[in-house]
């Protein structure tokens, strides 16, 4: 799995005009499943966004993570970023898993967040969302299973 991930002051993801999801200060998660993944990697992929640490100490060092500052998480799926851009003028999208093993996993993904962590909300998968957020820094990793 890949997963882009950006600290926030604030984030929101809309659908039809509608805010599904919206968190102050804390992370941001663009996510992508590739053929490959499995549930481990979905797992393995949360424990790395929950405690990564991105968030500044007393001492203005990047020393604290989401569960350390208690911060909001919002997880958005976001296929495209399986894209092969080595070559060419158009992304290849050959490693990206399939829409009905991408929904499996972002279903396992968003499920094992809501039991592991109380401050999360999703993107919906498979439909046009609009994505705004003040990244904080900017302050953005990417992260891969």
């Amino acid at each position: 799995m890949i997963s882009v991930i950006q600290r926030v002051t604030t984030a929101k993801v809309t659908v039809n005009n509608n805010d599904i999801g919206n968190i102050g200060i804390g992370i941001m998660a663009l996510v992508a499943v590739e053929k490959q993944d499995t549930q481990k990697d979905a797992e393995r992929l949360l424990a790395r966004i929950l405690n990564y640490r991105i968030f500044a100490d007393d001492n203005d060092r990047m020393n604290l993570s989401l569960r350390d500052i208690n911060g909001g998480l919002l997880i958005i799926p976001q296929f495209t970023l399986a894209a092969d851009t080595k070559k060419g003028n158009r992304p290849s999208f050959i490693s990206a898993a399939s829409p009905e093993k991408g929904l499996q996993l972002f279903d396992y993904l968003q499920g094992l967040a809501t039991l592991t962590y109380n401050k999360v909300q999703f993107g919906q998968f498979g439909v046009d969302m609009q994505v705004s957020l003040i990244n904080d820094g900017p302050v953005t990793f990417t992260l891969r299973t």
